[in-house]
């Protein structure tokens, strides 16, 4: 794949919106994202030849699990690089014009609102809430990723979705904010 730049374009057009969704969440300035994205597909322009999968009707779904996971590991290496310290500041009215396969406008305006209360949590909470229910990260890949107890990453979890649930007013029982 390093040598093919005709499928890197390709592949690139085709899910720059969704890596770009993927990252935003972790760094919030515009610049920085873009940044990040496109070193996130240098890396999976490297490693391609890692990609494996077997015969499946599904390998769509695969690659982008593949490039999900480039990028938040891209994503989470500029943030501790960073000191941990996600970026502050506005978000760009652009950020919700790049284009994503596959998302219907009411997912896109979903997708925005969490996004919002995602930004205000504390740092710790953020990449806890992220990691674990939305990129589907298990609390010792937390754990090991951010350096951090296993409890911690509980905890943080805990206090985001805590937060969460207080910031959309529902404190019924039955409601359960992003819970699996």
């Amino acid at each position: 794949m390093s040598h093919q730049p005709r499928c890197q374009k390709l592949i690139y057009e085709r899910y720059y919106g969704y890596a770009f969704k993927i990252v935003f969440r972790y760094i919030y300035r515009y610049e920085n994202a873009v940044d990040v994205v496109n070193d996130g597909f240098v890396k999976v322009f490297m490693r391609f030849d890692k990609f494996s999968y077997e015969e499946s009707e599904d390998i769509e779904k695969i690659l982008m699990g593949w490039i999900r996971k480039i990028m938040v590991n891209t994503a989470i290496d500029e943030l501790r690089r960073r000191n941990m310290i996600p970026e502050i500041g506005g978000i760009p009215e652009e950020v919700w014009e790049v284009p994503d396969v596959g998302q219907s406008a009411e997912q896109k305006i979903y997708y925005k609102e969490l996004i919002v209360l995602i930004k205000e949590l504390p740092p710790s909470y953020q990449i806890a809430f992220n990691m674990y229910v939305i990129d589907g990260f298990s609390h010792q890949e937390i754990a090991d990723k951010l350096n951090i107890s296993i409890g911690a990453s509980k905890s943080n979890l805990a206090k985001a979705r805590a937060y969460l649930r207080k910031k959309l007013n529902t404190d019924i029982p039955e409601i359960d904010v992003c819970s699996y």
